[in-house]
């Protein structure tokens, strides 16, 4: 049926049973404590593949409301803040090539929300994991317009997590 996916169908189950060598667990901001989730990262030949899934993101009570959130991962380390400012020290995003956006090496796909619920997997080989221990990954409460500089005129950080290495 899909004869490009089965000839990487060995590939595929490969990755279906491998453990993430890193993980970022998201966590909403004071103001969207609901938010919840994870982000898993595995090294591959091809690049580094995120797989990421997080509940809990605003809903709009309008049926053409905002159901579409940027995700990025950015250059800081903590996912420290406060009710002024969510995630300060989470800082831009990741960006080592000093490309604009929306070519950031932190640039990636953005999450659709199904009514709070949102899933996604990317392949990128704009990073390895080993770049990316000890920074962070944010949900901002806009979607990228992956035009505007510096960050896609995305909004708010409404989620944070810290990605750390696992053993």
């Amino acid at each position: 049926m899909f004869p490009f996916i089965t000839s990487r169908s060995a590939y595929i189950r490969e990755l279906a049973n491998a453990k993430p060598q890193a993980i970022a667990e998201i966590r909403g901001s004071a103001k969207h404590r609901g938010i919840a989730g994870k982000a898993l990262f595995y090294q591959s030949n091809r690049g580094v593949i995120i797989v990421a899934e997080v509940e809990g993101l605003p809903v709009s009570p309008d049926t053409c409301g905002n159901s579409i959130f940027a995700f990025h991962i950015h250059e800081g380390s903590s996912c420290e803040g406060n009710t002024v400012e969510p995630f300060p020290q989470t800082g831009g995003h990741y960006n080592p090539t000093d490309c604009p956006h929306p070519q950031h090496a932190g640039d990636l796909p953005p999450l659709f929300s199904n009514n709070g619920y949102a899933f996604m997997a990317v392949l990128t080989n704009r990073f390895t994991i080993r770049s990316i221990i000890g920074r962070t990954v944010v949900i901002h409460s806009q979607q990228d317009d992956f035009t505007s500089q510096p960050a896609g005129s995305s909004g708010e950080k409404i989620a944070c997590g810290e990605i750390y290495r696992l053993v």
